[in-house]
């Protein structure tokens, strides 16, 4: 992609390829093909790895990569920080992490602290519902423990609690479990349990907040931030795919049938783009879905006269814009007929009807 986002080419990998190995083979095909350039490459976090890093590096190459959620324990004091906190957008927050000491790994590279309303709202709740179901099972797995007028096996009850967490990985870490032999019941076994106040103090902090990383020095924050989340008007374009048009490639069990699928989601990301374009360059904002929905209220219906020969007369009429579709149109540039032409095969049909 160029840096405002316009799609240049795409590669196809074998569907087994752990994503960190196609890296290299990328990098190296688009340096190819285009030169090396001042380029800026863009991964999420499940193509990261320190080899991978350290490579680029070596290499000149300049990066924005995500880092796994676990990076934000080393910055929780600054999450908590109400202050240095930059608006990019409505409802999200960037700043610039200070760099951590002793941490090789990050080296001379900058971490850009992330923080959105939205996405802490939607992760606190599920934290809540996660818990609740957690604790919910372990109240009564205990109560069982205490009542049971036989023994009970140990590692039952302990492979029990392991299936729960494993279930609810969200919370797992915020509740502390003790599964014990106690000679003093008749079940022979005691669960004693209770909160990781650290953990859950720290999930509280970090609702709705990733970490970013980059060797870029020349960008701002917002720069990094708009850069990076390209990455999911990417992903959407894809998934447009096997939502609204319901074409999955999980059905396609040729190669040449996914090249295929591939290519129709890339121009179609194509098309997204420059509709985006055209729109933002006529004062409509950057949403491209918003006004297709708009304009997708307009519809055509064919009105069908009888005359007094036994001949009939069809017309195709496009129904009168309403005002906020008259202003689209107009931003745009775009010229709404009256009428349409039938095409010669339907309207054949319809007189032999």
């Amino acid at each position: 992609m160029t840096r405002d986002g316009m799609p240049l080419g795409y590669e196809v990998f074998p569907g087994n390829l752990h994503d960190s190995k196609t890296v290299k083979t990328t990098v190296g095909t688009i340096e190819a093909r285009y030169g090396k350039a001042d380029r800026v490459w863009v991964m999420d976090r499940g193509m990261v790895s320190d080899e991978i890093l350290t490579w680029m590096r070596e290499g000149g190459r300049r990066y924005l990569v995500g880092l796994p959620k676990s990076e934000l324990k080393k910055h929780s004091s600054e999450l908590a920080d109400t202050d240095g906190w930059k608006e990019v957008r409505g409802g999200i927050a960037v700043r610039y992490a200070q760099a951590v000491p002793g941490d090789a790994g990050i080296g001379g590279d900058l971490v850009l602290l992330c923080r959105s309303d939205e996405r802490r709202e939607k992760e606190s709740a599920m934290q809540d519902l996660f818990s609740k179901r957690i604790e919910e099972a372990l109240v009564k797995l205990q109560r069982r423990c205490q009542e049971a007028a036989r023994s009970l096996s140990l590692e039952k009850i302990q492979r029990q609690v392991g299936r729960l967490l494993q279930r609810n990985q969200r919370a797992a870490k915020c509740f502390i479990i003790r599964c014990e032999a106690a000679a003093d019941r008749p079940s022979g076994v005691r669960i004693d349990w209770s909160r990781d106040e650290a953990e859950q103090a720290f999930k509280e902090r970090s609702f709705g907040c990733y970490a970013l990383r980059t060797n870029v020095r020349d960008w701002t924050e917002e720069e990094v931030w708009k850069t990076y989340i390209q990455l999911t008007q990417v992903e959407n374009a894809f998934r447009a795919h096997k939502s609204e048009l319901e074409i999955r490639p999980v059905w396609h069990h040729r190669e040449d049938r996914a090249q295929a699928h591939i290519f129709i989601c890339f121009l179609a990301y194509v098309l997204w783009k420059l509709l985006e374009k055209w729109q933002s360059r006529a004062g409509l904002g950057d949403s491209p879905r918003t006004v297709m929905e708009e304009l997708g209220h307009i519809h055509s219906g064919d009105v069908v006269l009888p005359t007094t020969t036994g001949e009939r007369i069809q017309l195709r009429s496009i129904v009168t814009p309403e005002k906020a579709q008259k202003i689209i149109l107009q931003r745009m540039g775009i010229d709404l007929p009256k009428r349409m032409r039938i095409p010669d095969l339907i309207a054949k049909c319809s007189g032999d009807f």
